[in-house]
Formats: structure tokens, C-alpha cells, sequence
């Protein structure tokens, strides 16, 4: 069965002259445990594809199913729903809530489902990036690897059925990199997720088993890991 499954996707924003067309009639289809890579330059329509994979938007045309459901038939309201119960997030910029611990971020999805023995669980995925040691501590009391690692192990903490990853390495250095890059592939080996990557890092994109390169919103090359 297809975890994410994009069909025709297209989007278009009204502009003074005529309307801009930003993405170009995509479609690709991915299952349980997929690596899949977006690539492109800047203004390729890279972040506008996943928004509208994620359901943080609603297409011009097409349609995106998510485990199973269709997302453009649904609410503003109906898409947080399967966001807060099929997907998980890492960004760039980490995201994480400044007035929070450590903790108090990874336990945010799970108190939203109403999980029992959210504690205890949120501490174990802490402790898998390496971070038990840390849960007290606020954002601006960690270093940019540590806020990853927070966001990787809030990301993984409702076991999403897929996970958006928007350059989730753009603000590290080459080692604190590769070390968030290995956790991340290491823990969605062990969920089982689908892990879709925006990127401009040619070598983490090599890391998925398959990538698809935009050019202008329009795909111009899809590569399987055995061609890479």
C-alpha cells in the first residue's frame, strides 16, 4: 500500500500580470520504509511540494493521499488531524518551542494524542539521540546538533507513517551533520517510516533510494539508488 502517493500535482498563485504556475503536474508514489529525495535550485518548488505533500496547503489541482487518505477532500481542520497522527516534521531552523524543555518539546505530539505513559517514552527517544542528559534544558541552552536531535526524536515520538525532513542539515556543520544524518536514517530504519528529504546536499540526497530533481516546478529526472 502507498504511504504517500502524489498524483498531477499542480500549483498556481494569482500574480498582477497572469497567474505563476510553481509546480507542474508531479506525481510519485511511495511506500512503507521508501528514502526518497527532493532536489532542485532555489525556486525549483521544492518546499512548495512538500507543503502540499504534508497538507500545509491545498493544490491548485491534483491530489495527495497520506496513508490511505486523500487530503484534498478534507479541512483545514481535518488535515491537522492527520498531520498530528500520520506525519512528523524536522526543519532547518529546528522549530522547537523556546519556553519548553527538551522534554516538554518531545512530549508535545504525544500529549496531543492523549498517549499513556508519554513521559516515559518522550525520555527514551531522548535518550536514543543521545540526549537523556539534556531533558531539563531550553533551546538556547543547546547547541544547533543538540536542538536537531531534540527535533529528530520529537519528529519520531508518534511513530508518523511519513516524515518530512525540509533541509534538515542546512544549518550544521559538516560534523554535527553527519552525525544528525546517521541518527536520522538509523531511526527510520527502526520505525519503518517513510522519510521524504528537501535538500540542497547532494550527498545526503544520495543517501534515499530514489531522488527527484525540479527544474522550474516541473520534475526533470527521477534517479534510483542502483544509478546513482
Amino acid at each position: 500500500m502507498s504511504i504517500l502517493r502524489v498524483e498531477n500535482l499542480t500549483k498556481t498563485y494569482p500574480s498582477a500580470g497572469q497567474p505563476l504556475t510553481v509546480l507542474h503536474e508531479v506525481s510519485f508514489d511511495l511506500a512503507a520504509g521508501d528514502t526518497f529525495a527532493i532536489v532542485g535550485p532555489s525556486g525549483s518548488g521544492k518546499t512548495t511540494l512538500l507543503g502540499l505533500c504534508a497538507g500545509l496547503d491545498r493544490a491548485t489541482s491534483g491530489s495527495v493521499w497520506v496513508n490511505g487518505i486523500q487530503l484534498d477532500k478534507l479541512s483545514e481542520d481535518e488535515r491537522a488531524a492527520v498531520r498530528n497522527q500520520h506525519v512528523g516534521f524536522i526543519f532547518q531552523n529546528f522549530q522547537l518551542l523556546p519556553t519548553l524543555t527538551a522534554l516538554e518539546n518531545v512530549l508535545v505530539p504525544l500529549e496531543l494524542r492523549g498517549q499513556r505513559g508519554a513521559t516515559q517514552t518522550a525520555l527514551e527517544l531522548l535518550d536514543r539521540v543521545g540526549l537523556a542528559a539534556r531533558a531539563n534544558h531550553y533551546p538556547a541552552q543547546l547547541s544547533g546538533g543538540e536542538q536537531q536531535r531534540v527535533s529528530l526524536a520529537r519528529a519520531f515520538a508518534n511513530r508518523p507513517a511519513v516524515l518530512f525532513a525540509d533541509e534538515p542539515t542546512g544549518n550544521l556543520d559538516p560534523d554535527t551533520s553527519e552525525r544528525v544524518v546517521n541518527l536520522l536514517f538509523e531511526l527510520n530504519r527502526e520505525a519503518g517510516t517513510t522519510l521524504v528529504l528537501v535538500t540542497h546536499d547532494l550527498e545526503l540526497a544520495a543517501k534515499t533510494q530514489r531522488t527527484l530533481r525540479l527544474r522550474g516546478g516541473r520534475v526533470v529526472e527521477e534517479i534510483l539508488a542502483s544509478a546513482k
